[in-house]
């Protein structure tokens, strides 16, 4: 008989793995400085400072993070539109 809930544990674990991942990468930083630009971001893709020709500039930080969630919000709205078509 099939069992519509079998894949629930599945979705669960998996839902977890992706928030375990998301505690590591909070944990990681990437740095690279090119052309009097240092930019240091973490591995969620939080970035933490913008710095040009040794000024901070985390103005440009705030605008940047802010335009990754936008984007992830659009990408989550589309996936959650392609489930419900399917």
């Amino acid at each position: 008989m099939f069992n519509p809930l079998k894949g629930l544990g599945n979705l669960q674990q998996l839902q977890q793995q992706a928030k375990q991942m998301q505690q590591q990468l909070q944990q990681e930083t990437v740095v690279v400085e090119k052309n009097g630009v240092k930019i240091t971001i973490r591995g969620d893709q939080q970035l933490l400072e913008v710095e040009i020709d040794g000024v901070l500039e985390n103005r440009v930080a705030e605008v940047v993070n802010e335009a990754v969630k936008k984007t992830q919000e659009l990408a989550a709205r589309k996936l959650i539109s392609m489930n419900q078509q399917g």
